[in-house]
C-alpha cells in the first residue's frame, strides 16, 4: 500500500511529483531545493545556507511521515559545482550520528530546478 506524504512545513511541490511516498514502511522523499516553505522563495544566501533550508524541509517531511534522520537509509546529493562539496559535507553531516550515517552519492550537476546549487533526495525506513 502506498501513502502520499505531504506538509505545509516544507514547501510544495514545483511539478507533477509529490513530496514523498510512503509505500509499506519505506519512505521516498523527493528532491529538496533550498526553498523557504512559508514564502515560496529561493533562499540562497550562502551554499551553507542553501544545504540548511534543504535539510530542514527533509526533516519536515520525515516528521510528517512519524520519522527522523535516524531512519535515513541512502541519500543523494546533486550539487552545481564540487568546489562547494566540503560545505555542504559539513551542514549535512551535522544532521547524522557519524556511526549511523546513511548510504550516500554526490553528483555535480549542470543544473538544477530553480537554479538553486544544491538538491537532496533522501529513502528512510521505519523499522
Amino acid at each position: 500500500m502506498k501513502k502520499i506524504i505531504n506538509t505545509t512545513n516544507a514547501p510544495a511541490p514545483i511539478g507533477p511529483y509529490n513530496q514523498a511516498m510512503l509505500v509499506n514502511n519505506i519512505l521516498y522523499i523527493s528532491g529538496q531545493l533550498p526553498i523557504d516553505s512559508q514564502t515560496g522563495e529561493v533562499v540562497d544566501k550562502t551554499i551553507k545556507h542553501e544545504t540548511e533550508k534543504c535539510m530542514e524541509n527533509l526533516q519536515a517531511i520525515l516528521s510528517e511521515a512519524g520519522m527522523s534522520f535516524e531512519d535515513v537509509i541512502k541519500t543523494s546529493i546533486f550539487i552545481k559545482d564540487m568546489k562547494q562539496f566540503s560545505d555542504i559535507n559539513e551542514v549535512y553531516g551535522s544532521y547524522f550520528n557519524s556511526e549511523t550515517a546513511p548510504a550516500r552519492e554526490t553528483i555535480e550537476v549542470s543544473n538544477l530546478p530553480k537554479y538553486v546549487n544544491v538538491e537532496i533526495s533522501m529513502i528512510a525506513i521505519k523499522q
